[in-house]
């Protein structure tokens, strides 16, 4: 199947997990989904988080497959092949944790692990429509993950439910509370959120969706603007294209790269200094423009808007030509300032197809994110169960 790099079983039976293949498993090569790597050597040791797991009881089921070296937004890959997407087979699947999104949303694993250093979980998760979560940058252990260095890459879970998640969440970040992770008791009650909403970023049925859904929760939403995202979008982009040309430089002319991987780190090399001190500049902003917004005394506990402005596009208009960075507009800004970032899917009336309502929290307060995300979650079961 074209959403497993290599299939086995590590570890004693329990939840199962899938790992994205640019992370470390101890006998097995990591590729990153390349023809570059195809010969690479297995692993000598777990990437920490995988060792976490495996002390923490899950069962690991295989590698996925993942957009070539992590590096598109579509999930599209000639060489290992280009993983179904379970909503809607001739829709991409987002990448570049496409394979991990997949899996989770075809009922082949209970979740997995995946990447984002510009989206890459949570446009999978969103075209899949599964649960993903970018943490707060640095709260994950990257030892044993591919690239080695990046000023923006994450670790993070994908799932079908919230409690999922965050069982992922306690085992790979040991400092995780689960318990400041949920929304309130059984009862339903739980405390005010403060919740800010980015409003007209999207089209209007997916923007629709996301009005009921927090409607649905009894959350009071303020809305609010961030200015300088589309400059966060910019500068992040400026960022990951210097990064992974200096990573995979050495890839170049040796023609075992897909042509848009190799022309994309050709124009990562022609990024200039002014170009990265911009990028930089915009960074240490729009940092502080959210962390404003959130200030923990008086601001907001969370913001929402959506994951995607649109609903994936097909995989024939892609290698059509049609564009698709689009993809990540709304969320690779918060790759960017570092703060945690989720992605739940919701319905959408009059499409067979679940959105993805992006939730923005405070640099290390992943839990907050995860309680209101469990709290719309749990508004939608009810609805669900009131209707059947």
């Amino acid at each position: 199947m074209n959403e497993f790099i290599t299939r086995f079983v590590l570890g004693e039976p329990g939840r199962t997990i899938a790992i994205k293949d640019s992370i470390d498993i101890a006998g097995f090569p990591t590729t990153a989904a390349s023809h570059a790597f195809a010969n690479a050597p297995p692993a000598g040791k777990h990437a920490e988080i995988v060792a976490r797991l495996l002390s923490a009881g899950w069962q690991i089921v295989g590698k996925a497959n993942m957009h070539e070296l992590a590096y598109g937004m579509t999930g599209i890959n000639d060489y290992t092949g280009t993983p179904t997407n379970p909503q809607a087979a001739e829709r991409v699947p987002g990448g570049s944790s496409s394979g991990s999104a997949a899996l989770v949303g075809a009922g082949l694993a209970d979740a997995a692990l995946g990447t984002d250093t510009g989206g890459s979980i949570r446009a999978p998760a969103a075209c899949c429509g599964v649960i993903g979560l970018k943490p707060t940058f640095g709260r994950v252990s990257r030892a044993g993950v591919w690239p080695t260095q990046s000023t923006l890459d994450c670790v993070g879970p994908l799932a079908d439910r919230m409690s999922v998640l965050v069982e992922v969440m306690s085992a790979i970040a040991p400092d995780f509370d689960i318990a400041g992770s949920h929304s309130g008791n059984e009862t339903g009650k739980h405390r005010p959120y403060r919740i800010g909403r980015l409003k007209g970023l999207a089209e209007p049925a997916i923007e629709a969706a996301i009005t009921e859904a927090v409607s649905r929760a009894g959350i009071q939403c303020v809305d609010v603007e961030l200015p300088m995202m589309r400059d966060a979008f910019d500068a992040g982009l400026t960022i990951i294209d210097h990064e992974m040309f200096t990573s995979c430089r050495h890839l170049l002319g040796r023609g075992v790269l897909g042509t848009n991987i190799e022309t994309r780190l050709v124009r990562g090399g022609e990024i200039t200094g002014e170009a990265l001190e911009r990028a930089e500049s915009v960074r240490e902003r729009f940092t502080s423009q959210v962390d404003m917004l959130l200030a923990p005394d008086d601001g907001l506990d969370v913001l929402v808007l959506p994951t995607m402005p649109t609903f994936p596009p097909t995989i024939s208009a892609v290698r059509a030509g049609a564009p698709a960075i689009g993809i990540t507009s709304l969320i690779r800004p918060f790759n960017l300032s570092g703060h945690p970032a989720l992605s739940l899917p919701i319905p959408v009336d009059d499409w067979p197809l679940r959105a993805g309502l992006q939730i923005v929290g405070r640099r290390y307060d992943d839990e907050t994110v995860c309680a209101v995300a469990m709290l719309l979650e749990r508004a939608a079961d009810s609805c669900h169960a009131r209707l059947s």
